[in-house]
């Protein structure tokens, strides 16, 4: 028996849930829900989250099972953030006890690892190029470029391509109709020499 990897994040209405189960068959994945309880079963993979940390709507929660990961929406009965996914909280749908005094018989609070690793995966997210234009270096540059040619037709493409390739890398445009009417000439940085690369 193992459990899976998994995350999550939430909205005041639904928390999503990733279970990380590469090519799981969607006929052998057993998922159950419950006002309180979560399980998931698909082989010797299981993971059963009890207690959830506020009620779930069972009826209206829903799953996809992905060729990656297998994707549980769980659609919370009351409005708010539970900031993990399982504990004893106050649940704000259950009865509220009619003796405010403490029990001698109250269980110790758990510590809610869940929670504490989310928290601090959050706090080392790296600073973002919107917080810092410098950030990120040659990661950030790249993801600029991969984003710029994803997001591009088919001539500016065929542009970044031929011009990239044509200049041995120091050029690179997006133009078709200037970059197909010829060979691209090679354009090193101010102060540096080209050499063509000898095998």
């Amino acid at each position: 028996m193992t459990t899976p990897r998994h995350e999550f994040y939430e909205t005041d209405e639904r928390l999503t849930l990733s279970i990380f189960d590469k090519g799981a068959d969607p006929a052998q994945v057993q998922i159950t829900f419950e006002p309180r309880k979560f399980s998931y079963t698909n082989g010797d993979k299981i993971l059963v989250l009890e207690p959830l940390k506020g009620q779930i709507d069972a009826s209206k929660c829903d799953f996809t099972v992905g060729k990656v990961k297998v994707e549980i929406r769980l659609v919370k009965m009351a409005q708010g953030r539970w900031g993990g996914l399982v504990g004893e909280a106050p649940d704000p749908l259950s009865s509220f006890p009619t003796s405010a005094a403490p029990t001698a018989t109250a269980r110790k609070q758990q510590k809610n690892w869940e929670g504490i690793t989310t928290d601090i995966l959050k706090q080392d997210k790296p600073i973002t190029s919107d917080q810092d234009p410098n950030a990120g270096g040659d990661a950030a540059v790249n993801d600029f470029f991969k984003k710029l040619y994803a997001d591009a037709d088919d001539d500016t493409r065929r542009a970044m391509l031929k011009s990239y390739q044509e200049s041995g890398g120091t050029t690179l445009s997006t133009n078709w109709t200037e970059v197909g009417k010829g060979n691209v000439e090679v354009k090193p940085p101010e102060g540096s020499e080209w050499k063509k690369w000898a095998a």
